[in-house]
Formats: C-alpha cells, sequence, structure tokens
C-alpha cells in the first residue's frame, strides 16, 4: 500500500484519539446531578437514587419482580451494582421485589432494622442476604451517610433498636430519612404514620423538604396536618396501585397536600417518577 494511505490511516487514529480524549473530559466535567426515580411497581414502594457521586442506592423493592424491569428501564444495561439497599421495614409490598434484586445485582451493604417478621417473603428475603454474603447494618439512631459531590442522607428515625424485637405495627417501625444535594432535600417515609411523625415533631428538627415521599402510600394513617406544615413539600410523590383495596390515596391526604400548594404525582397516574437536581433546582419528568 502507498505511503500516502498509510498517512492517512494515521492522522484518522488520532483524530478519533483526540475524539475520545474530549468526550471523556466532557463526561467526567459536567455538572453533577441527583436523580430520585419513584419506580412504578404497583401497590409498593421502590425508590433509585443515583446519586451525584455515582452510588446506586434502591430503597425498598416492592411487591413482586416488577423492580427489576424498572431498574433495568432506569439504569445503563452494563450498570449491575447496587451500592446501598435501605430496606425501610418488611411488609411484602416493600421487601418482596429485593429477593430477585439480591439475585441479579451485585448489592455491597443494606442497612434495615432488625425487628422480627415472620411472614415468608421477608424470611426468603433474610436468607438470600445470607446466602449472599451482603453485609447487613443496624439502624437503631439518627445518623449520616455522606455520598460524596455534596449529598448525604441524614436517618431521622428510628431513633432506637428494634433489633430481635416484635413491633406491634410495622409500619411504625419504617426507616425515615431526609436526601440532601445542595440546597435541594427529599423527605423518605416508609410507610410511618402519624405516631412516628409525632416524634419526628417533638426531636423539633427542621422537617422541611422540597420532595415528600408521601406516607404510608397516602393512606389516612399517615401525612397528619402539623407535620405536613413543618415540611411544606413543593412537590409530593405516592407510590400506589391502580385499583388497590386499600382506597389509596386518601381524598383527605389529597386535600392536605393541594392546600399546602404541593404539586402532586402518583405512580398509578403518572408511571415512574423522576426528580432530577443540580442541587439549586428540581426537574420532573
Amino acid at each position: 500500500m502507498p505511503a500516502r494511505f498509510y498517512k492517512i490511516l494515521l492522522i484518522l487514529g488520532m483524530v478519533a484519539c483526540l475524539a475520545a480524549v474530549v468526550l471523556f473530559w466532557l463526561y467526567y466535567n459536567q455538572p453533577k446531578k441527583l436523580e430520585v426515580d419513584f419506580l412504578d411497581v404497583g401497590q409498593g414502594d421502590a425508590i433509585l437514587i443515583k446519586a451525584p457521586g455515582g452510588q446506586n442506592i434502591l430503597v425498598d423493592g416492592g411487591p413482586d419482580k416488577t423492580v427489576l424491569r424498572r431498574l433495568g428501564e432506569n439504569l445503563a444495561w452494563w450498570d449491575r451494582q447496587i451500592d446501598l439497599i435501605i430496606l425501610t421495614h418488611a411488609h411484602d409490598d416493600h421487601v418482596t421485589g429485593l429477593i430477585d434484586v439480591l439475585k441479579r445485582y451485585r448489592v455491597k451493604k443494606i442497612i434495615y432494622t432488625g425487628a422480627i417478621h415472620n411472614a415468608p417473603n421477608y424470611l426468603s428475603w433474610l436468607k438470600t442476604v445470607r446466602d449472599k454474603k451482603t453485609p447487613l447494618v443496624i439502624i437503631d439512631k439518627e445518623q449520616v451517610i455522606n455520598l460524596g459531590a455534596g449529598a448525604k442522607i441524614d436517618i431521622l428515625y428510628p431513633d432506637e433498636s428494634f433489633l430481635g424485637k416484635i413491633i406491634d405495627d410495622l409500619n411504625q417501625s419504617s426507616v425515615v430519612f431526609r436526601l440532601t444535594y445542595g440546597q435541594i432535600r427529599f423527605f423518605l417515609t416508609g410507610d410511618a404514620g402519624e405516631p412516628v411523625e409525632k416524634k419526628l415533631l417533638e426531636q423539633g428538627a427542621d422537617l422541611s423538604a422540597d420532595v415528600l415521599k408521601v406516607g404510608h402510600h397516602g393512606s389516612k394513617y399517615s401525612s397528619g396536618e402539623e407535620f405536613l406544615e413543618k415540611v411544606r413539600p413543593k412537590i409530593a410523590v405516592i407510590e400506589v396501585g391502580k385499583n388497590n383495596d386499600f382506597g389509596h390515596p386518601n381524598l383527605r391526604i389529597i386535600k392536605r397536600l393541594e392546600r399546602l400548594g404541593a404539586e402532586i404525582f402518583r405512580t398509578d397516574l403518572n408511571g415512574t417518577i423522576k426528580a432530577v437536581s443540580d442541587g439549586v433546582s428540581i426537574k420532573i419528568y
């Protein structure tokens, strides 16, 4: 082949390398964003947090394998790692989908309360955790999880140990936390009801948030007026299934949120809800 041909190949190769370097630089220097995906898994909770530091955090897993499809829709095909699972509490509509998540994804750590529950799906999940040798961390006090890149999780409840205890109402053992990135705050409550809300109010902490994951699928047992007044969310997200048997969300709760001026999104009406933030503002998709 003539020398000119080799010279053209060399130039094309250099251009390709330069383009790759530029794309790499642009990718790693673009503004970091937080994405919180409220996954449509029917009558249950599953929330995927894509932290600005690069971690994938899954809060609950919904009532069945639907969570796998939703994770596939919201993570790159090659991204098979969940850095942290937060199980708010052991009811089926929060834990069942996590069994298959453990089987399909590399899960680095799990946090939960350790409260006793003898339902088959919860016991199956615990067995899978043991089989996979996934580290378990018990939440028994307020604490901060630093995610880097300006993001953190403040665990506000429980503030006591439930390890090995039988809780009359498991909803009141839910892990409650606030996710902060820059000026933006997300408040995630699991199925915690008014008894937990009152405890949080008694602590006197700043409960304000831009986005509220409405407690217990919008049931009448959560989202008390005083609690909502303290949170004053601009955006309220209700994870709920279509035509469910529980009457969720309760109309009274919807009216309370509307009176506060919150924009309401529901997975039964809107499907998966994406909230993306640069730390200053939020966009909903």
